[in-house]
């Protein structure tokens, strides 16, 4: 069993949890001192460049044509908006507490799926929406209505874009891997973000090392090397592992935040966190279709979750 555990593939799972939680107190070191603007195009431009090199040794196809305003969706909601709008929130919101309003993008995604896919929303689905929902408000709240800020509305609406992401994500896994759809929006979003190109070269020379440090750190590590050993830890192990690993993200991020930062979470924020983890366990507690060959089920556990974090992750991604 410890060498099982101890294996490349689930090293590489521990370690995209690890990076992808790392990203959100990364976030706040970086744009303190270099702004909204440069964090967010210098993130995506560096992990784009990363991945499009690596793109030919990756196995990674050049895009159909006809797929191209798909991608640019993607791009623009999971890797530009989402950039933006969380690097935003988490000026004034702990980097802990983020981490605890992004998870509940899974929601989201489930909705628009229902709304525009026919999927059937199951009693599981329903009721865990509702949990992860409710557990958000906790979390939002935690400091009371006094407390409440408008970058915690910002935070939610990553979450929202995020959520986005997943759904316009779904056709193209149809026919692509999730690391290459992971590299097509990243590209696209870089492209999307060129308007901050202005305010990322006036905050360049005066930004301190520590920022520059974070933004490499954000580009190379969560976004660009994330994504690579998250596609292939998914592709060699089963779904239940892959899915439960997404859940360690917030604690995680917790426990980085107060060794990196000092952040101590409220006992409520927990609390709150806990309730929307517990909500996004039961929307993945489906019921599966007919059993299908090994071959088929491989691709759709690549394929799944490969694209479920793009931050985010993780994300996110």
């Amino acid at each position: 069993m410890r060498t099982r555990f101890a294996s490349p593939r689930f090293l590489a799972l521990a370690g995209t949890v690890v990076l992808w939680a790392s990203a959100f107190p990364a976030i706040r070191v970086g744009v303190g001192g270099l702004g909204l603007a440069a964090l967010s195009l210098l993130r995506l431009a560096i992990a784009a460049v990363v991945l499009a090199a690596i793109a030919p040794f990756a196995g990674v196809r050049v895009p159909r044509r006809r797929d191209l305003p798909q991608i640019a969706l993607c791009g623009l909601t999971g890797m530009t908006a989402y950039q933006v709008l969380l690097n935003w929130g988490e000026i004034h919101v702990e980097a802990g507490t983020a981490s605890l309003l992004i998870a509940v993008a899974p929601v989201f995604s489930v909705l628009l799926g229902s709304a525009f896919l026919a999927e059937h929303i199951s009693r599981n689905v329903a009721l865990g929406s509702v949990i992860a929902l409710a557990g958000t408000a906790v979390v939002t709240l935690s400091d009371g209505v006094s407390g409440f800020t408008a970058a915690s509305l910002v935070v939610l609406a990553a979450a929202v874009v995020q959520g986005v992401y997943h759904f316009a994500s779904k056709p193209l896994l149809r026919h692509y891997t999730g690391l290459e759809v992971a590299t097509y929006a990243m590209i696209a979003g870089t492209v999307f973000a060129l308007p901050l190109v202005p305010a990322t070269a006036r905050a360049m020379p005066h930004a301190p090392l520590d920022a520059l440090l974070a933004v490499a750190f954000l580009g190379l590590l969560p976004s660009a090397l994330g994504f690579v050993i998250w596609g292939y830890a998914v592709a060699r192990l089963p779904l239940a592992a892959s899915t439960a690993a997404l859940y360690l993200v917030p604690p995680v991020a917790l426990l980085v935040s107060f060794v990196w930062l000092g952040e101590i979470p409220h006992p409520v924020e927990l609390l709150g966190g806990a309730v929307v983890v517990a909500g996004v366990v039961l929307i993945n507690r489906r019921s599966g279709p007919a059993p299908r060959s090994r071959a088929v089920a491989g691709h759709t556990a690549r394929t799944k979750h490969t694209h479920e974090h793009t931050d985010e992750p993780s994300i996110h991604r």
